[in-house]
């Protein structure tokens, strides 16, 4: 027993390292609301970008940053043919200044970046910075899914053996404080994973929670999911001794069975098959996947922890016990690799993505590791049909301790964005221009991207400054930008840019005429310290 809880402890410390990777016409941002630099009295619930031309979203690729600092748009924007819709949540919405970062795809499928301030009673001294999923968040989340998945694993096979298979001279005791231990475990993680949830979603660390956060988190899609959840933990708890009494009422066994299978759907409207093409197909996989893990998993434990030990039933109940489990354990293997090919080939979005994406190579892992036990379980049913108990029980500890690697790469595959989702920013950034450089001066080194370089308006600067030495400038305190084209006559365009984070700056520009433009960048760093650095942008 102590080898498999080792296993399963060493697979959760891994776990923890896992954090919780030109056309002839583009879309133009044509109007905003709240507008370019608008002061407004309250807070809007919603904004509106409109384009000149129909476009897409990127998920999780648009911001919008209170003064605070938090992310406090509510999930991804809606597009509705040439306007975008982002929805704010109402918590967190202070006076000051806010931040609109976009990314989208137009209808030529290029990828299209821009960014703009808005204030709200009155601007902030600096605008604020642009939120960045926190580490700490991310990790604590994702042991929190790991710890799901191997109480789900504690609670779902052992209650089957218990229920099925289990010799009635055998004491039910160690079993049954698996089942306890794994319910616990479920409770604590989908508490914390509730918990977790809104930090996850407006960027903060894992402590700096709003009562209005937590309750938008509790009333929303997952909040609730998790509610179900904690719930169906509860009845569970419940009906645990009554249904596993001898001559338990089936009305018992099927409400427990009925209550396992509700809360086992909690996990796909809590992750990522909510946002499927096809959700109920990716829902059904997903349980699938989910239900045929526990069986076979949890099976694996109670064999050998309990069964196949020392003390455990004779060799007479073993020989009766072994061969249904063996039956079991194919069936629920069959049923794992189907859902588990159903899921990928929903969230994947093209082979090209298993080796492109981070949610691909994390795939291929998983399934190399599938593979390995796959071949540990054929030998073990060579052994359990030979009659071996001591050979099953050495094999069945290797499979446990690969399937506990497993479970770590799902808990980081559903943290993950899907193939999908990142193959299609993927593919249009391979047709798109863009421009990037490195300019020195005396008093910095300035590095900065131009995403896309297209005519027209909100092309988007990106800069960041750094010391002679390499270190990132502290604050930079001013940014002047100008754009000349010599050839039609224009000299000293200008184009704001906002600090965003310490030493980053972001504005958009505009070239209303091809050509090559000269870019003159003037940063003062501090009330002395000031330069001056010029580039050519060549703009088709």
């Amino acid at each position: 027993m102590r080898r498999w809880l080792g296993a399963v402890l060493l697979g959760l410390c891994l776990g923890l390292l896992v954090p919780p990777t030109a056309a002839s016409a583009h879309a133009v941002l044509v109007t905003a609301t709240p507008q370019q630099g608008a002061v407004v009295a309250t807070a809007p619930t919603t904004i509106a970008l409109t384009f000149n031309e129909p476009v897409r979203v990127i998920p999780g690729k648009t911001q919008v940053i209170a003064p605070n600092g938090k992310r406090i748009n509510d999930g991804d924007p809606v597009a509705t043919g040439t306007t975008l819709t982002i929805a704010v949540r109402t918590a967190d919405r202070p006076l000051g200044t806010y931040v609109v970062s976009y990314r989208i795809i137009s209808a030529d499928s290029h990828p299209l970046t821009g960014a703009y301030t808005f204030s709200v009673g009155a601007p902030s001294e600096t605008a604020p910075e642009v939120s960045t999923d926190n580490t700490a968040v991310a990790v604590l989340l994702s042991a929190a899914k790991y710890a799901g998945y191997v109480g789900l694993t504690f609670v779902v096979g052992p209650l089957l053996m218990l229920a099925v298979l289990w010799p009635r001279r055998q004491s039910r005791r160690g079993p049954l404080r698996l089942v306890w231990a794994g319910l616990s475990l479920l409770a604590a993680s989908t508490v914390c994973s509730l918990w977790l949830q809104a930090p996850y979603t407006s960027g903060a660390g894992p402590f700096d929670v709003s009562p209005l956060e937590l309750k938008q988190v509790v009333t929303s899609e997952t909040g609730v999911a998790l509610l179900v959840r904690l719930l169906v933990i509860a009845v569970v708890a419940a009906l645990i001794r009554p249904a596993l009494r001898v001559k338990a009422r089936r009305v018992t066994r099927f409400a427990l069975a009925g209550a396992a299978v509700v809360g086992l759907f909690t996990w796909p409207f809590a992750g990522h098959p909510a946002a499927s093409p096809i959700p109920p197909v990716s829902a059904v996989g997903d349980v699938l996947h989910l239900a045929s893990m526990a069986v076979w998993l949890g099976g694996l434990i109670v064999l050998v922890a309990f069964l196949l030990r020392r003390g455990g039933p004779d060799h007479r109940v073993l020989g009766i016990i072994l061969p249904i489990w063996s039956r079991w354990a194919t069936a629920a293997v069959c049923w794992l690799v189907l859902g588990g090919v159903l899921q990928a080939v929903i969230e994947i979005g093209g082979l090209a993505r298993l080796f492109d994406t981070r949610y691909g190579q994390l795939l291929l892992v998983k399934a190399g590791l599938l593979i390995a036990v796959l071949a540990v379980a054929f030998f073990s049913r060579r052994l359990v049909l030979r009659s071996s108990p001591g050979g099953v029980r050495r094999l069945a500890s290797v499979e446990l301790g690969i399937t506990a690697f497993i479970l770590v790469a799902s808990s980081a595959l559903v943290q993950t964005t899907p193939g999908r989702s990142a193959g299609v920013e993927a593919a249009a950034a391979e047709q798109a221009v863009g421009f990037s450089t490195t300019l020195n001066s005396s008093v910095y080194s300035v590095q900065f991207e131009i995403f896309p370089v297209q005519l027209g308006e909100y092309n988007t600067l990106h800069a960041f400054v750094y010391t002679p030495e390499g270190k990132p400038v502290q604050d930079v305190a001013e940014w002047k930008v100008t754009l000349s084209l010599p050839e039609k006559g224009i000299d000293g365009l200008k184009n704001d840019v906002v600090t965003i984070d310490g030493n980053q700056g972001i504005g958009p520009l505009s070239f209303p005429y091809p050509g090559k433009w000269e870019l003159t960048l003037t940063i003062r760093i501090s009330d002395v310290d000031q330069a001056t650095v010029r580039t050519t942008v060549p703009v088709p």
